[in-house]
């Protein structure tokens, strides 16, 4: 399987634990429809600003339009390694609804794409979000109303081993070990900068 994981330094949850983005994906097996109900099902339980529940979804299984037409609105980089994915999905939000401008609706969809990678690591799974792909691309491909935005590209599938990335600098970097910022860097107390003792 592709890549180690590094230890979180304070004990997490599992699934956060082992959640990683990786691009070597299995060809050779399948997401079902129950796994993608799944995910979508862990999607909609997210929070959002309001209850105003901006995501959407538009889902494509291997073979079928739907995943051919967001296939073709990646980048080639992407289309490179996303091609073996057993699912392709776009991430859209909705900027409007009955009552006005939605507040905080990227990150009410970002909050709920959390949640569906997350699912994916229970089911086996992989997620990995990508920012390259062409949003006008998604918008006339399926027929996107104009209040609605592409957000994110996702892949997913069960893990492969990295060799069938091929490039030995792909395969390197998706051996790599996951590393973050320490927590001294990114929480604070008291006043900027200040590290939680």
């Amino acid at each position: 399987m592709s890549g180690g994981q590094q230890e979180t330094t304070i004990g997490v949850h599992d699934l956060i634990a082992r959640r990683r983005s990786p691009r070597a994906l299995d060809a050779m097996s399948d997401v079902t429809p129950a796994q993608i109900r799944r995910l979508l099902e862990a999607a909609r339980w997210a929070p959002s600003f309001g209850n105003t529940q901006p995501a959407r979804f538009l889902v494509g299984l291997r073979g079928d339009d739907t995943y051919a037409g967001v296939l073709a609105a990646l980048t080639e980089r992407n289309r490179s390694w996303a091609h073996r994915a057993g699912a392709l999905l776009v991430a859209l939000t909705v900027r409007r609804n009955a009552k006005g401008e939605v507040p905080y609706a990227e990150y009410s969809t970002g909050l709920a794409a959390e949640n569906l990678a997350l699912q994916a690591v229970a089911e086996g799974l992989a997620a990995h979000q990508m920012a390259g792909f062409d949003a006008d691309t998604v918008r006339r491909t399926f027929d996107v109303p104009t209040d609605v935005e592409p957000l994110v590209a996702i892949a997913v599938g069960p893990a492969a081993d990295a060799e069938v990335l091929g490039e030995p600098r792909d395969v390197e970097r998706e051996r790599a070990p996951r590393t973050r910022l320490p927590l001294s860097e990114l929480a604070y107390t008291g006043t900027w900068g200040a590290p939680l003792p």
